[in-house]
């Protein structure tokens, strides 16, 4: 699937834009035109279509499986896993033996959903199973050592960690002198050292294949799962106890939010799990998903957008300002009124976070004011007072205004948090890696994309010098700059529902497989008015003479909507993706302004 930057050739430019107003170059997604004409012929389907999908390496043998995903069909066997035996042969025990369980699980989306699936299905086999999720200021992230003490103390004889624990070595030290066994369930980067456990269950062990190494840590737990409940099938646990055996399709919900949550790739076995899970959230099941859709205002089936920005943000919320186990306990609960209730607190942190982020915000953004791609690798922004909470969110929205990698660290006592992204073809999880072992971090782990550090602050110039270094050869490797990927260029009169309805079969869309965007040429901007604070609406009108009601959203948060509110009857290239209009009712759509630049002449 073609990411808008990847390290790869040079890429046709779109329309002549070399640098459009957000200071990208369009190009065009890679796809070899005569397969794009073959899908189009033999599914049945509008060229503009068959050219998506060849762009995201789908073939006449696959595309079949694409545009049907199938769990049956895409499912590994749990096993080929290293250490997934040891881990299904303790838990199996000690839900035979009546032993207490405990869930230990990260306080994002990925690890709510973690916990919550592992804890569903432990107490649907009949397993005496809580989850304990750490207090982010207090416990900062990952198991520690005091916590699993006094689970020893309360009676707990197995914990499982779920999206974290890959680089926990003092704390499964300290649990394994205590006599607590531990099972760590992960897929952040691993070190070639492992931390002590009964088991460690990571696609990415330095010793895995890497087959499944992009795997959310959801979609690992779903993995455990499956293979939990065939060792209890076939050791005769559900005939005798007389328990029914789950169907576990009935929480890929969970396993959707979470990997969608997690921001990896939508390919392979994640888009399985994702377009299956949307399909089981939308029957709301879940009491607690069902309660938080209602206050975000999910009122039609969830796509993975819904997930991601509406639905995410509200359980990230718990983990960021305030009760650290507020999502899982919302994924958990059988109480409407309690699943009510914690969704209403959760939707009112998420206000609380947005206006703290704001604040954060503004302030990195002047600290990194001046950074431009191409002058270092690495934006940073530290001080302190910075609630640890937002910085990942801050880290984000400062690598996507500089176009660099981005660190964001809040600073508290001489220590610092850190969160860091990265922008495509760059592995951020590498570098900071490197950094942990050159001792310059406290502690510190992540993925190609996104990243968490401790660091002490006396050390973080020292940092910052030499991720900057190490960003900025990776940057030149692979030939980054800003880049928009567009899949072909239409007219107004062209963008209708039926073409909407078929760019939709190529969906869940996100990292990996990108939502199909288009280029409008030589359009001109029509009424254009601002809507709240900084989006802006408007009518395209092309040479075709159609027209097509359009929005920017935050489009005064850079040159976007100044150009476009100023245009006066100038043509310009608009680049964005095309959506239904649910507002304006049945078959309406309306298109996306992502970016746009003056068309020549």
């Amino acid at each position: 699937m073609a990411p808008d930057n990847p390290a790869a050739a040079p890429r046709d430019c779109v329309l002549g834009v070399e640098r459009s107003l957000a200071g990208r170059r369009w190009e065009a997604r890679l796809g070899d035109p005569r397969l794009g004409l073959a899908l189009a012929q033999d599914l049945e389907l509008p060229e503009v279509v068959g050219r998506a999908l060849a762009a995201r390496g789908v073939g006449l043998e696959t595309a079949e499986a694409f545009l049907t995903p199938r769990l049956r069909d895409s499912l590994p066997d749990p096993l080929d896993l290293k250490d997934m035996d040891r881990a299904v042969e303790r838990i199996v025990r000690a839900v035979r033996d009546g032993e207490q369980i405990a869930v230990f699980g990260d306080y994002d989306v990925d690890g709510a959903t973690s916990a919550a699936l592992l804890k569903r299905f432990l107490a649907a086999a009949g397993a005496d199973i809580r989850i304990y999720i750490p207090d982010r200021l207090a416990e900062g992230y990952g198991p520690n050592a005091p916590a699993l003490r006094r689970l020893k103390a309360e009676g707990v004889a197995l914990a499982i960690t779920v999206d974290c624990g890959i680089s926990a070595f003092a704390a499964l030290e300290a649990a394994a002198a205590d006599g607590l066994d531990m099972v760590v369930v992960d897929h952040h980067a691993a070190q070639a050292e492992l931390p002590p456990a009964a088991a460690i269950v990571n696609p990415n062990r330095l010793d895995e294949s890497g087959e499944h190494g992009q795997l959310a840590a959801v979609g690992v737990a779903f993995l455990l799962t499956v293979a939990l409940n065939r060792a209890l099938r076939e050791g005769g646990w559900y005939r005798r106890t007389g328990r029914g055996e789950p169907d576990l399709r009935q929480w890929l919900d969970l396993v959707a939010l979470g990997t969608v949550c997690d921001v990896v790739p939508l390919t392979g076995l994640n888009r399985v799990f994702v377009a299956q899970g949307l399909k089981v959230m939308a029957r709301r099941g879940n009491r607690g998903l069902a309660a938080l859709a209602d206050v975000a205002g999910v009122d039609r089936p969830p796509e993975a957008y819904h997930a991601g920005f509406l639905l995410g943000p509200r359980i990230n919320a718990g983990g960021r300002v305030g009760v650290a186990d507020l999502g899982a306990r919302l994924l958990t609960t059988e109480d409407p009124a309690e699943a009510a209730e914690i969704a209403g607190r959760l939707d009112a942190l998420n206000r609380e976070r947005r206006a703290i982020e704001q604040a954060v915000l503004d302030q990195a953004l002047t600290q990194a004011e001046g950074a431009q791609a191409g002058e270092g690798g690495l934006v940073l922004a530290a001080a302190e007072g910075w609630h640890p909470g937002v910085i990942g969110i801050v880290a984000s929205r400062l690598k996507d205004r500089t176009n660099l990698p981005a660190l964001v660290v809040a600073l508290d006592k001489g220590v610092g948090k850190g969160s860091a992204r990265s922008v495509p073809g760059v592995d951020l999880g590498r570098e900071i890696l490197a950094a942990r072992q050159a001792g310059l971090l406290v502690d510190g782990g992540g993925h190609p994309m996104a990243a968490g550090l401790t660091v002490s602050e006396d050390r973080l110039v020292e940092l910052q010098e030499f991720l900057d270094r190490r960003l900025a050869v990776q940057i030149a490797a692979v030939g980054y700059r800003p880049a928009l990927g567009l899949d072909g260029a239409l007219q107004p009169r062209a963008a209708t529902a039926e073409l909407l309805g078929q760019l939709e079969r190529l969906a869940p869309f996100g990292v990996g497989n990108a939502e199909p965007r288009f280029a409008l040429p030589s359009i001109r901007i029509v009424r254009p008015r601002t809507v709240g604070e900084d989006h802006l609406r408007c009518i395209l009108t092309g040479p075709d003479g159609g027209s097509l009601k359009a929005i920017a959203f935050r489009a005064f948060d850079g040159a976007l909507g100044a150009a476009l509110a100023g245009a006066g009857g100038l043509p310009f290239h608009v680049a964005g993706k095309l959506r239904a209009d649910h507002w304006a009712g049945p078959g309406q759509v309306q298109f996306i302004i992502e970016d746009a630049a003056p068309a020549a002449g």
